[in-house]
């Protein structure tokens, strides 16, 4: 790279940035700075392209091009060589544009005489803003560094447009981060929440992406790498759990801190006349497209701890931390990439809900989220790069839909959802004291799921009869070693005590699958949810195991005791786990300690080969519950994180009611009692026809417990039986019509 051109790129961002400060609208700031470019690099055309909707370009702005077509000439992502460059995030260059594949003509810009092209994206941590164009008669190659120029010059637009300075009329040139958005993502915890947005790391504002000094901007950029590579090395230092894994990903944060490739790149963007902070961000955005592209989980990971990195290096350029100053409004949703259940935690009840860009239903943040009682929506794409603190946001965990900064009509109409929820929730209140009996005297039991202490005062304000299912994972979940045992002795203790002498259900500790834990190898497997999880970890980890036994027997004291093993498949696995129970009761004895007055050994049936289990198996359980979740996507071979296919199958499809019948069947000649919890319990039409083929017990969230009584109350069970089981013997492939239809006939 030579001195002449490295001074011509920073003079032309020096000049680009004093053009940009000249006073005027959006759109003449556009129209001087393809001028600028095009006379800068010697081309006869320079244009820019900028996204009017996520799948629409607008030419908005040209030098060279005919001027009529300015905001006329529109593309579809993938369309054209424009296209081309905003779908693969990268740049295109040729030197003969009409022979190149996917070349688009298009007439009304009168671009047919000019046959060199060269395309570089304009983006944004990952962002796609549009396209930078320039464009010449002359047949020619763009040279590297005409390529890297016309890069750093679209970096600085990028920057320019987040700040606002291209606003005009038409959605092209609408101001960013002021008109409605709505994302449609996942529902990770079901609720309604409106409130302002409160972002878990908040935006880096870059005010100037332009370096007047490249020898200063580099003192600045070495002084925070050094910075940076002291917080690794004090991190590595102070990590002292001996986590291989984790001790892994630090390893690759010093790997990248020191960098000499990365380091490079920055220095050549300060070089070309970039400041120190907009070369960081120049590299990270090209670190987030290339992440769009691996399909590598390994290299995403990777591409992520660069993210990350170069996150804490620009909170060093710029000193905006996470603490930015502003004051947490009194209705936060929280917004993030992405959040372990810790940090969660730390916020507490404070939260009406919660946005991630990333996540899963079964993820740390989903089990967290569910013991807040807090809506969730999950897979909302982009929106940490569109949403800002304090705007106004609407989180719909229902549908898996967030409207950021809606109109007044959408808010209406979401607020009248949130009214009619509450009035709904005031009249069961009534009922909260009242059993589940149905109309011919049938009654159900009605019990919550929890996993932290702070669950535990719905028990009484829900009219919960129980905890059927409490989640012992959760406080593995949110340390970085493994809690001691006398910790979790004294926690469970704690839940008894909450509970007020009425029946809890500790499930084992469930991990595997994508509820890893921060301490715990992370183990690659083709299917996570298929492999080595729950009481596969327990039985191939005894020590974890048995630690876990104790401290549920010294929890107990004298006290009824209630332990259940997830995700049995054989009987094998629950013998031998119900051994150990039995054998640290034994130890226990032993020992002299005060042990449970009376225990109670179960298995959650969450696979269908468990349902076809020796009946002796069904005589030792002394309870059975099923997890309707796995049992479903299992039942149909349908992920139930693949929105494809999740949403496709019904519980009320007539095989897998009959496939539940069975079970029940099953259960009854046993004389071994079973309940159902999942997410199907707790809807109130699911749990009506559940109680109706002969599940007396449901676990469900407190919310859902007084919808589900008020219907029960209000219907005879065996109607509704004999009415399912006519449905099926008329060849119907799913029960879900015959039921609503019969509903509609009944006065609830």
């Amino acid at each position: 790279m030579t001195e002449r051109t490295e001074s011509d790129s920073r003079r032309l961002l020096r000049r680009l940035r004093d053009t940009l400060a000249e006073p005027g609208a959006g759109q003449e700031r556009l129209d001087r700075i393809v001028r600028l470019i095009a006379s800068s690099m010697g081309t006869e055309v320079c244009s820019v392209y900028l996204f009017r909707d996520d799948e629409t370009l607008e030419l908005c702005a040209t030098e060279g091009l005919k001027r009529e077509s300015v905001h006329k000439t529109r593309m579809k992502l993938g369309e054209g060589l424009v296209g081309r460059v905003a779908k693969s995030s990268s740049p295109v260059n040729t030197a003969n544009a009409p022979a190149e594949k996917g070349f688009r003509y298009m007439p009304e810009t009168g671009e047919e005489i000019y046959s060199s092209f060269l395309g570089v994206p304009i983006q944004r941590l990952g962002e796609k803003l549009g396209v930078l164009v320039v464009q010449s008669k002359e047949a020619r190659s763009f040279s590297d560094d005409e390529i890297y120029a016309l890069e750093v010059v679209a970096m600085v637009v990028a920057e320019m447009s987040e700040l606002g300075a291209f606003i005009g009329e038409g959605d092209a040139l609408a101001a960013p981060h002021k008109h409605a958005v709505m994302f449609r993502g996942g529902t990770g915890q079901e609720g309604a929440a409106e409130g302002r947005v409160w972002l878990h790391e908040p935006r880096v504002v870059i005010i100037n992406p332009v370096g007047d000094d490249p020898v200063k901007e580099m003192e600045r950029l070495n002084k925070a790498v050094a910075d940076l590579r002291l917080s690794v090395d004090a991190m590595i230092t102070t990590s002292d759990n001996g986590d291989a894994e984790q001790a892994q990903i630090l390893e690759a944060y010093r790997m990248f801190a020191n960098s000499r490739g990365w380091m490079r790149r920055m220095e050549e963007d300060i070089a070309r006349g970039l400041s120190a902070e907009a070369a960081v961000e120049k590299e990270q955005s090209q670190a987030r497209a290339r992440l769009e592209t691996v399909p590598d989980p390994y290299l995403r990971d990777r591409l992520h701890d660069l993210d990350d990195l170069s996150n804490r290096l620009l909170r060093i350029l710029t000193g905006q931390g996470q603490d930015t100053g502003a004051e947490m409004p009194d209705n936060p949703i929280l917004v993030a990439r992405n959040i372990g259940p810790a940090e969660l935690l730390d916020y507490g009840r404070k939260l009406k809900g919660v946005v991630l860009e990333e996540g899963s239903v079964g993820s740390h943040a989903a089990v967290v989220a569910r013991a807040l009682a807090i809506p969730l929506v999950i897979h909302a794409e982009k929106i940490t790069t569109e949403a800002l603190n304090g705007d106004h946001i609407l989180v719909d965990g229902d549908q898996g839909m967030v409207h950021l900064r809606p109109d007044e009509t959408v808010a209406r109409h979401f607020r009248e959802k949130i009214a009619m929820q509450a009035a709904a929730q005031s009249r069961y209140a009534s009922l909260r004291d009242q059993p589940a009996t149905d109309k011919a005297g049938t009654t159900v039991a009605l019990h919550m799921n929890a996993g932290l202490m702070a669950d535990l005062p719905s028990l009484a304000g829900s009219g919960a009869e129980g905890v059927g299912l409490f989640r012992t994972e959760l406080q593995f979940l949110i340390r970085s070693h493994v809690p001691k045992r006398g910790e979790l002795a004294a926690l469970y203790a704690r839940v008894m005590e909450a509970a007020h002498g009425k029946r809890v259900v500790f499930r084992t500790l469930d991990i595997g699958s994508d509820k890893v834990l921060p301490y715990m190898k992370r183990v690659e497997e083709p299917n996570p949810a298929m492999g080595w999880r729950a009481i596969r970890v327990g039985l191939d980890k005894p020590g974890v195991m048995r630690m876990q036994l104790q401290a549920l027997i010294r929890a107990a004291a004298g006290r009824p005791l209630t332990v259940m093993f997830p995700f049995v498949a054989e009987m094998s696995e629950f013998t031998e786990a119900r051994q150990k129970l039995l054998d640290e009761i034994e130890s226990e004895r032993s020992l002299g300690h005060k042990l449970p007055s009376i225990l109670e050994v179960g298995a959650m049936l969450e696979t269908p080969s468990l349902a076809f289990a020796p009946d002796a198996f069904f005589e030792m359980a002394d309870f059975i519950s099923i997890g309707g979740n796995d049992l479903k996507q299992f039942f149909f071979a349908a992920d139930r994180e693949n929105e494809r296919v999740r949403k496709r199958y019904d519980m009320l499809n007539t095989s897998f009611v009959t496939f539940l019948e069975k079970i029940v069947a099953r259960c009854d000649r046993a004389g071994t009692p079973l309940s159902f919890c999942g997410e199907d319990a707790g809807r109130p039409v699911e749990a009506l026809c559940l109680a109706a083929i002969g599940f007396r017990m449901l676990s469900m969230r407190p919310a859902s417990i007084g919808p589900v009584k008020h219907l029960i109350r209000r219907v005879d069970l065996g109607e509704l039986k004999a009415l399912m089981e006519s449905a099926r013997a008329s060849g119907a492939d799913n029960l879900r019509p015959a039921v609503m239809d019969w509903l509609s006939r009944q006065d609830v």
